[in-house]
C-alpha cells in the first residue's frame, strides 16, 4: 500500500510508504487530505523527486480499468464503475413532464420544431460515460505526477459479430428488411406463436408485449415478444412481467463505445499532456505473453506499458453514485390519486447517504438510513455488513462524494 503525497501547493509528488507518512503527520509536517485513497499534503516547501509514471486506461461502459505504474512498481490500480441509471431517470423525468401537460395546469404548448441540437451532441447517457472516463483520468492526475497517459480504444463491427460472412450490400440489409413494421417482424420472428404457452391456450388473438417498460427498453425487437391475449392478461394480472427475460443482443455497450471511443482520446489529449492510444488486440497479446490473468485492472497495467511492474496486491474499487435527488414526488401514484413525497433529510443523526463509516473495525458505506437510528451498511459491491446497525456504533471515515472509493486486496501479494 502506498500513501499519496501532494506538496504545499497541491501538486502531486511520488507516493511514500505508510511509515514515512506516519512520521510526517506525527511531526506536524503534513496533514490528511483524504482517507481513501489515503492522501496527505505537505505543510512545507518541497521540490520532490519524481519518476516517469505511466497511466493506462481500459475504457468501457460498465467497467473502467485504471493502472498507474513505473517501470518496476504499480503505484495505483483500480476499477471504476460508472452510473447505470441515467436512462431510467431521464425517462422518469419525461414521464412527469408529459403528465403535467395533461393535468389542469397552466398549459404550455409542446415544443418540437424550435430546438436544434448543437454540433457534436451526444445522448445524455453516452455523454455521461464520456465524462466519467475524463473524471477518472483527472482524479489520477491530481494524485500522481503522471507523465504519460495511454487509452485503449475499441472498434466494433456489430453486424460482423452477428454475421461473420456479411459483406458489401448486406450491410444495408438489416433483419427487418421487407417487413411493414416492427410488429409484423416480431410476429414473424416468433412464428405467430405465443412464447408463453406455445399455443396451448388456443387463443388466436396475438399481442406484442414489451419485456422492459417502453420508457427504458424502447420499441426495439429485442425488447418485444409475442403473447396471446390470454397469457398477456394473465402475466399483467399476476405481476409476472419480471419472469420474461429480454432477448438482449449484447451490443448496447459496444455501440456506445463505438460512439465515444475517439471523443475520449481527443478530449483527453486536449486536457492532459502526452496522451496516446492503443487497441484491444495489442493489450490481449501483451497479457497473454506475460502470463497475466484477465481483469480490467491488469489490462490497464498492460496498457500503461509496464506489464511486469510489481504490485503489493492493493487495489481500489471506485463507484460513481448520484449526489443529490431533487425529485419531489415518487413516480408511483398511491390509491386515491396521491403521490408519495420523495424528500428526505440531508442528514439523519449526523450521517448522509453513502457516507464512508467504520463499524466494528470494518469499513463500509451507509446505503440506508432510518430515523430510529439504525442504518443499512454495505460495501461497494453490495455485500451486506449489517442490515440494522446502531448509529452509536458508527465512526465517520469520510463524507460522501459523487465518487466512492473502497480499498481492497483482490490479488494477494506474492510470498
Amino acid at each position: 500500500m502506498f500513501v499519496y503525497v501532494l506538496n504545499c501547493h497541491g501538486n502531486p509528488l511520488m507516493p511514500c510508504q505508510p511509515r514515512k507518512a506516519r512520521l510526517l503527520l506525527k511531526q506536524g509536517k503534513a496533514k490528511i487530505l483524504r482517507m481513501e485513497p489515503f492522501t496527505i499534503q505537505l505543510l512545507y516547501g518541497s521540490s520532490g523527486y519524481k519518476q516517469e509514471v505511466s497511466l493506462g486506461i481500459d475504457a468501457g461502459t460498465q467497467h473502467i480499468g485504471i493502472a498507474a505504474t513505473t517501470e518496476k512498481v504499480v503505484l495505483f490500480e483500480a476499477e471504476a464503475k460508472p452510473r447505470m441509471d441515467i436512462t431510467e431517470l431521464l425517462a422518469t423525468r419525461q414521464q412527469f413532464r408529459r403528465a403535467r401537460r395533461s393535468r389542469k395546469t397552466r398549459y404550455r404548448q409542446a415544443r418540437f420544431q424550435n430546438r436544434k441540437k448543437p454540433e457534436g451532441w451526444l445522448a445524455p447517457s453516452v455523454r455521461y460515460r464520456l465524462d466519467a472516463h475524463l473524471n477518472v483520468i483527472r482524479r489520477v492526475h491530481r494524485m500522481l505526477p503522471v507523465s504519460r497517459t495511454t487509452i485503449e480504444v475499441a472498434q466494433f463491427d456489430i453486424q460482423k459479430i452477428r454475421n461473420p460472412e456479411i459483406q458489401g450490400e448486406q450491410y444495408q440489409q438489416g433483419p427487418q428488411l421487407g417487413f411493414w413494421n416492427v410488429r409484423e417482424y416480431v410476429l414473424t420472428r416468433d412464428t405467430h406463436t405465443c412464447q408463453w404457452c406455445k399455443g396451448t391456450s388456443k387463443d388466436v388473438i396475438l399481442t406484442v408485449h414489451h419485456i422492459e417498460s417502453r420508457k427504458t427498453g424502447g420499441d426495439r425487437p429485442d425488447n418485444l415478444i409475442t403473447l396471446c391475449e390470454t397469457c398477456h392478461d394473465l402475466i399483467h394480472r399476476t405481476h409476472q412481467e419480471h419472469t420474461i427475460e429480454r432477448r438482449s443482443d449484447g451490443f448496447r455497450d459496444a455501440t456506445q463505445m463505438s460512439i465515444i471511443r475517439w471523443k475520449i482520446y481527443e478530449q483527453a489529449k486536449a486536457l492532459f499532456p502526452n496522451v496516446y492510444l492503443t487497441y484491444g488486440y495489442i493489450t490481449k497479446q501483451t497479457r497473454i505473453e506475460q502470463g497475466l490473468e484477465k481483469s480490467h485492472a491488469i489490462d490497464a497495467r498492460c496498457i500503461s506499458g509496464n506489464p511486469q511492474a510489481q504490485s503489493d496486491g492493493t487495489t481500489y474499487l471506485m463507484k460513481f453514485v448520484r449526489r443529490n435527488n431533487r425529485q419531489l414526488h415518487k413516480a408511483t401514484i398511491r390509491k386515491g390519486g396521491k403521490r408519495q413525497r420523495n424528500t428526505a433529510p440531508k442528514y439523519v443523526h449526523g450521517f448522509r447517504l453513502f457516507d464512508h463509516v467504520r463499524f466494528q473495525g470494518r469499513a463500509c458505506f451507509v446505503f440506508g438510513r432510518r430515523s430510529s437510528g439504525y442504518f443499512d451498511l454495505r460495501t461497494l459491491d453490495g455485500t451486506k455488513i449489517h442490515a440494522s446497525a446502531s448509529v452509536k456504533k458508527l465512526t465517520i471515515v469520510q463524507r460522501a462524494t459523487a465518487c466512492l472509493v473502497e480499498r481492497r486486496a483482490a490479488f494477494p501479494p506474492a510470498p
